[in-house]
């Protein structure tokens, strides 16, 4: 069997963190879409081809897949018209009925065989795979009569169900007939789909636990939580660890990298060639990529660092930071409003409701922060940024934003 993983889209609601695609963010060493892709082999799919953009950011990542032990192909959509047009730039690689997946989908294997086997029971050619959904206005809803799919509709103003599509899908080889019968648009998948119901039998297959989705750039902080569990402590032999640094829970430090005096690691993943200063905290669920530099006396929390940051002191709660952005000394991440709600942030010019009560920051790759600069609670800064010293963050600011002290 085949899979198609969609990787071309423009992860506009993403941002700040969508300078790549956005499966390309590391959770514990890894891009995302590798963990994807180490799913699908432990599923026994090993035939993938990958739709990605013109810029190739995929595959100049990701290489051929021999490594991983699975037959890349790559196909290149060049512009991000929706999922239907990407599997149409797929169609000549098609070989048999396949599963369609986004790039994000670490669960794949937890699914890709339940779903086989309604089909093989029932006989249907297309099998989605739903999940409940209390913002089903954020999602396609499907309608539902047992495990027949009746209709789909993509965020519907008054759904007719709370079961949303979860994306992943198994798709009969013809699905691009279906999609060059209707109109090419955003949601012409959605279309498809709702077509092919109409003239032939449709199933789902309801996840019996919560799903990563990663449709905002707080979703990853589930992503780093559902991996967690693979995760084994494990201090490499070639780190350097200093007098006095206390280790608790599952840490893992990663080769070449030196944790100074009195720090203390709690619950946390630090990867290759870091330095961890001087008196440093850093605890539950954080994730500092390879090259990072964390200053003295810098408390850091449920939070993802990437590649190649350097964070000189301060506060770092529940916040993202992208590749090689520079933290200056005494930053001060506010992550809880201070009446205790639910935190939004502005993602496309709306409001939305990110479901937590403490969320920090999300800073975007090559942002340049000075001295004591606070944030709010879920303010998004973007890349190639330079924020002034004692500058006070409320809004979000743009990519290449600069905002003096």
């Amino acid at each position: 069997m085949q899979a198609i993983i969609l990787a071309a889209g423009e992860s506009s609601r993403f941002w700040p963190l969508n300078s790549r695609h956005k499966s390309l963010i590391k959770i514990m060493g890894k891009p995302i879409i590798r963990w994807t892709l180490e799913g699908l082999k432990r599923a026994k799919i090993k035939d993938i081809i990958i739709v990605q953009g013109p810029k190739r950011d995929i595959e100049n990542e990701i290489g051929d897949g021999s490594q991983l032990g699975v037959n890349l192909e790559y196909v290149v959509q060049k512009e991000p018209i929706g999922m239907g047009n990407a599997i149409l730039c797929a169609e000549n690689l098609i070989k048999d009925d396949f599963f369609v997946l986004n790039a994000e989908r670490i669960d794949i294997e937890n699914f890709a065989g339940p779903m086989n086997k309604k089909a093989m029971e029932t006989g249907a050619k297309m099998v989605l795979l739903g999940g409940k959904t209390d913002r089903p206005w954020l999602y396609g809803i499907l309608d539902v009569d047992g495990d027949k799919v009746v209709s789909i509709t993509e965020k519907p103003k008054q759904p007719k169900s709370d079961i949303k599509a979860v994306g992943i899908y198994l798709v009969p080889k013809n699905f691009a007939h279906y999609y060059k019968r209707v109109k090419e648009h955003m949601y012409a998948f959605e279309d498809a789909l709702q077509l092919y119901m109409k003239e032939n039998d449709a199933r789902v297959v309801m996840a019996g636990k919560e799903t990563c989705d990663l449709k905002y750039p707080w979703n990853l902080f589930n992503v780093l939580k559902s991996l967690w569990g693979s995760l084994k402590s494990e201090i490499d032999e070639t780190a350097e660890i200093s007098k006095n640094v206390v280790i608790d829970g599952m840490v893992r430090v990663g080769k070449n990298t030196k944790v100074l005096e009195n720090a203390v690691l709690k619950n946390c993943y630090i990867g290759d060639d870091c330095v961890i200063g001087n008196n440093s905290l850093i605890r539950d669920y954080t994730n500092i990529e390879n090259n990072a530099v964390i200053g003295a006396n810098c408390e850091m929390t449920r939070s993802i660092i990437q590649d190649n940051v350097h964070i000189h002191s301060g506060y770092i709660g529940d916040s993202i930071i992208g590749r090689n952005s520079r933290i200056g000394a005494g930053i001060i991440t506010a992550n809880v409003r201070l009446d205790g709600r639910e935190i939004k942030s502005v993602v496309k010019g709306e409001k939305i409701d990110t479901g937590l009560k403490s969320f920090g920051a999300v800073v975007g790759e090559k942002a340049r922060l000075g001295i004591r600069v606070s944030t709010m609670p879920g303010v998004f800064i973007g890349h190639d940024c330079v924020i002034g010293p004692n500058a006070v963050i409320k809004k979000n600011v743009e990519d290449g934003g600069v905002i003096k002290s």
